[in-house]
């Protein structure tokens, strides 16, 4: 299915630079590139994959936006399990060629030793783990918060009657936004909002050579970045429908909308 192989092969572009541009940082202990180059990467990574993908299968970049789409009659639901695998399967060798890409620098910087914690811990660089300080509740309101505020967000740039964006603009948007939450709710676990970007990598992981504790760590944290987001971007997504688009058709229209509208029935009644 070439909507399948679209989105496989866009989440593989996410992967590469977003995780790329974190082991260079983590490889390199910060002397190419900080925590705001990272959030670059995975921002611009964003915008050049929806680029190459929109296209053909509208560049869908969570399975937790296409669950969205499903919920409001945008999308059909039987497409969902399948666009859902091909993130997953997409992240996870997205991963494995940073891996391979990265695999002396990761090496050398680690000792030979694939560890999640620590100070030449590598775990890192592919999926989220939470800081010391966050609790597991405080993790859990974190992601259903970001996520809410991510898919309202993104639910907006994608509605026509609150102002069409120019072509070509929405990626460049989504891009702005990714960074945005990236600077303003990163700390606490690194923002994850989506389930396949994380699990797929942390898979990889698994079977890499970190074993069993990329699930262990943080009190087995590795379910929440998969659960909190669906939860959070629902939330996100009914407010936006609730709060903003419902009230759409009850918008006072100007003279010119109102006069384009009398010339348009005029015409079909002839």
């Amino acid at each position: 299915n070439t909507h399948l192989l679209n989105l496989f092969f866009l989440f593989m572009h996410l992967q590469l630079i977003g995780s790329g541009a974190a082991a260079q940082v983590i490889t390199s202990r910060g002397t190419h590139g900080n925590y705001l180059t990272i959030q670059l990467g995975s921002a611009l990574g964003a915008v050049f994959g929806i680029f190459v993908a929109r296209g053909v299968s509208g560049a869908h970049l969570n399975p937790v936006y296409s669950l969205s789409l499903c919920v409001l009659g945008r999308h059909p639901w039987r497409k969902l399990p399948l666009y859902s695998l091909s993130h997953l399967v997409g992240a996870f060798l997205g991963a494995a060629t940073v891996y391979l890409q990265y695999y002396d620098a990761i090496q050398a910087f680690s000792g030979g030793e694939l560890l999640v914690a620590g100070p030449n811990a590598t775990a890192g660089i592919f999926c989220s783990y939470p800081a010391d300080h966050l609790s597991f509740w405080g993790g859990l309101v974190d992601q259903v918060v970001a996520t809410a505020l991510f898919l309202l967000c993104c639910v907006a740039l994608e509605d026509q009657q609150n102002g069409p964006l120019p072509d070509g603009l929405h990626p460049v948007l989504v891009g702005a936004l990714i960074l945005t939450m990236g600077v303003s709710m990163g700390s606490n676990c690194g923002f994850p909002l989506n389930p396949a970007r994380d699990l797929g990598p942390r898979l990889f992981t698994f079977v890499a050579g970190w074993g069993e504790e990329v699930f262990k760590a943080g009190g087995g944290w590795w379910w929440v970045p998969i659960v909190a987001p669906f939860v959070g971007g629902l939330l996100g997504t009914l407010t936006y429908e609730v709060l903003i688009e419902a009230h759409h058709q009850t918008t006072p229209q100007s003279p010119q909308q109102e006069l384009e509208e009398v010339v348009v029935d005029s015409g079909n009644n002839r």
